[in-house]
């Protein structure tokens, strides 16, 4: 398995650009299955979950062609399997996504139980629920969630209600009632940034989609889509990991390319501990660190638009090196502490109560070798090993790869002495069809 090997103690000065939303970009894939037309995105990340995805849109028949790096065209008009097989589904559970497309359209679909990062229970039980209220089948078979529409083959339209927020599942079922027979009406819908990407693109498609982005969300069915072009949103969760580098490190950082509007709650925090951000433009930030240095605050991690649980290991790094206590409360996923101990290990001083993390600043960290346990751990990891004296090896980098971009490349760049080690029987990438050459720049 590849490493990260990073020597700390540097200040990142220089520019960063943002690359496209992983979390808008997979769905947006997905809703592909939705029409026998082409459809054209722009701006997709090249990271190991979008190639997962991408594997999974051929392995059921549909044409993925890149004539650009960051550009996907994606053809379904020979579908010959509606099933997202467990070999991929295991590793990524974005793509329980397939499921609502493929029923719609074709009104069956067999997709194995998601897996993805180890942060805690996921269940999908909202979506079964939510396709039920469609009128499809859902039963599990051998593992496989497995469903088919009413007899004639369409979805029906109705009122759905979810009882805690989901992201996946307001995304999942929106794509579902694009195409059922009459009005769905999603209540108590996740609201982020990238559930109005995805229904920007399915209105570009013909789709009839009003509200999303806000708690309801109402969807009037219609007979077919057609292809359309579509441009993914930055990344905001790599937005702000770069903005907490910036600070981490004293450094200095333009940080290109992002959207500060999606990251209000997150903006808004970062400078109530010292971080000071000047938005130069609706598409670029400036930030540096306090010259007093960053004072702890306490966070709680909520539903979009409150301060994201995509950001609250990163967060923890910062916090190490803040004056006094903070208190972080995760209330998202119930197992997401894990790089705690890791950051121990360098020195931090880090106490788990329940689902409360109470860090003690400033602790000077030291080098050490530590473990990735999930996406944003890992880039937790990355931050405490950027800050910390000595050298840092991080194993399990693979996590990593799933949604940053060439993360190492891009801290490179603005001044960070970090490098991939890589293992001798590390696979190289599968390279699309329609990109040539390639290989060299993504290994």
């Amino acid at each position: 398995m590849d490493k990260f090997h990073i020597k700390g103690g540097r200040p990142l000065e220089g520019r960063v650009q943002i690359s496209g939303a992983k979390n808008s970009a997979l769905p947006c894939m997905a809703a592909a299955l939705l029409t026998p037309e082409t459809v054209i995105l722009h701006n997709i990340p090249y990271v190991r979950d979008i190639i997962t995805q991408r594997r999974l849109l051929e392995d059921i028949g549909a044409t993925v062609l890149m004539p650009e790096l960051r550009t996907h065209k994606i053809t379904a008009s020979h579908i010959e399997l509606f099933e997202a097989p467990y070999e991929l589904v295991k590793t990524m559970r974005a793509s329980v996504l397939a499921l609502g497309p493929l029923l719609a359209r074709f009104g069956k679909a067999r997709v194995s139980l998601p897996g993805g990062c180890a942060i805690g229970t996921r269940p999908i039980d909202l979506h079964l629920a939510g396709f039920q209220h469609l009128g499809a089948t859902v039963r599990l078979e051998s593992g496989d969630v497995v469903a088919r529409a009413p007899r004639g083959g369409r979805l029906r339209g109705a009122e759905i209600k979810f009882d805690k927020v989901t992201v996946t599942g307001t995304e999942n079922l929106m794509m579902a009632a694009t195409l059922a027979k009459g009005t769905t009406v999603l209540r108590g819908a996740a609201c982020e940034p990238e559930i109005a990407d995805l229904a920007e693109l399915l209105n570009s498609m013909g789709a009839r989609v009003r509200g999303a982005g806000t708690p309801t969300i109402t969807i009037e069915g219609v007979e077919a889509l057609g292809g359309a072009e579509h441009t993914i949103i930055p990344d905001r969760i790599e937005t702000g990991t770069f903005i907490v580098a910036a600070a981490i490190t004293r450094g200095d950082l333009e940080i290109k390319g992002c959207h500060p509007e999606h990251s209000g709650a997150l903006i808004a925090k970062l400078r109530e501990v010292g971080v000071e951000i000047v938005e130069v433009n609706q598409s670029t930030v400036h930030v540096s660190c306090c010259p007093n240095g960053l004072r702890s605050r306490d966070v709680v991690t909520e539903p979009y638009p409150n301060f994201p649980t995509d950001m609250q290991a990163q967060y923890m790094a910062l916090m190490t090196q803040a004056e006094g206590r903070s208190v972080i409360s995760e209330t998202i996923f119930e197992n997401r502490f894990m790089h705690a101990s890791e950051m121990q290990r360098m020195g931090a001083r880090i106490q788990i109560e329940g689902h409360n993390a109470i860090v003690e600043g400033i602790s000077p960290l030291t080098g050490a070798r530590v473990q990735a346990s999930d996406l944003r751990a890992s880039a937790s990891l990355v931050l405490a090993g950027l800050a910390a004296q000595g050298e840092t090896i991080i194993d399990r980098v693979y996590h990593i790869d799933r949604g940053y971009e060439k993360i190492e490349d891009k801290l490179k760049q603005v001044g960070a002495r970090i490098e991939r080690l890589r293992d001798s029987v590390t696979a190289s990438l599968q390279m699309p069809r329609g990109v040539e050459g390639m290989a060299a720049e993504v290994a």
